[in-house]
């Protein structure tokens, strides 16, 4: 038979009501009483029937998190952020991963419902109209991250990108170089167009011309940014540098250089953007722009906690990112 609160508040010597303020934290349970239920509620290997509170609180204490891919290392601080707020606030995390699939993204939202989420965060770059009415027939709050989109049911958080790709690029030009090529990551990605308005307009402010033969398409990944980098050395050989995508996008484009036996950063400077735990150990260290990855997920979780607290929260949180200045980009060679 499983444990309950009657065997428990028996055992502790106090009443099923004090057994329920410690499970709840309620500070209304002095010091010495918390112990010693803690103690007996360890002792006897206490777990609470989360489908009868369910039943009585209408809350299940999980949420739901989407994220694009597990293989990304981008989303694991941001995972780390969700699981360390929910966790400190007695809340599960079901994670899902939606491959970038946005038929995918709306099951996912399905199995969420039928779960009985409390709430639900979007960290994918595939969020889209597709679903946008599913989302906005769902009881629950959501909050999306790293992409905002208009409906009365968004809450956001994200990084700045566009100030992002302008910081990246104006380094670069700052270095001296006028032939900066741009990778790109997956076609309908907010972040893509946005890191790409912020390359255009570092461009524009500088006086340089727009060259639509130095942009690249990707796909986000280190296969991307090799096929793209080989593009821009082929349409664009007298290019100084590149600002790519992201690090993994990065990470592909040096593998190219290095094929072509074009030295970074002698030859070729090359930018990346994330800040991904690795971008410090590639060969050369890259330099590229920090997104606070962690903090996306703690404040994306937060809000869901404000929201579901029935707290007003600030629709759209918006972080500002920070250039990391590493090795893979010198001046320019006149």
């Amino acid at each position: 038979m499983p444990v309950t609160i009657v065997d428990v508040a028996r055992k502790a010597g106090v009443s099923t009501a004090t057994v329920s303020r410690v499970l709840h934290k309620s500070p209304k349970v002095d010091a010495t009483t918390r112990a010693r239920v803690r103690e007996t509620l360890e002792e006897l290997g206490y777990s609470p029937n989360i489908p009868a509170r369910s039943l009585v609180t209408k809350r299940t204490r999980t949420v739901g998190l989407v994220i694009t891919t597990i293989a990304d290392p981008f989303f694991a601080d941001i995972v780390r952020g969700v699981e360390d707020v929910a966790i400190e606030n007695d809340y599960g995390v079901i994670l899902c991963d939606s491959n970038a699939d946005p038929e995918r993204e709306m099951a996912t939202i399905r199995l969420f419902q039928e779960k009985r989420v409390d709430g639900i965060i979007v960290a994918s770059s595939r969020v889209g109209d597709l679903y946008l009415g599913l989302l906005e027939k769902t009881k629950v709050p959501v909050v999306l991250v790293n992409n905002e989109k208009t409906g009365s049911y968004v809450y956001s958080v994200g990084t700045d990108d566009v100030a992002g790709g302008e910081m990246a690029t104006e380094y670069l030009i700052q270095l001296g170089h006028r032939r900066i090529g741009y990778i790109a990551g997956l076609a309908d990605a907010k972040s893509t167009y946005d890191r790409l308005t912020g390359y255009r307009q570092a461009l524009r402010k500088h006086g340089l011309p727009f060259d639509s033969s130095l942009l690249a398409p990707g796909n986000a990944r280190p296969d991307g940014g090799l096929s793209g980098m080989n593009q821009l050395l082929t349409d664009c050989p007298s290019l100084t540098a590149v600002f790519c995508y992201n690090d993994l996008t990065a990470i592909g484009a040096l593998k190219a250089l290095r094929i072509a036996g074009k030295s970074v950063p002698d030859l070729v400077s090359v930018m990346g953007y994330d800040d991904l735990l690795f971008a410090a150990y590639s060969e050369p260290p890259l330099t590229t722009i920090e997104q606070r990855k962690y903090d996306l997920g703690a404040i994306a979780m937060r809000m869901l906690l404000d929201l579901q607290s029935g707290v007003e929260s600030v629709s759209n949180n918006v972080l500002e990112p920070r250039l990391v200045i590493r090795e893979s980009c010198s001046p320019a060679k006149s």
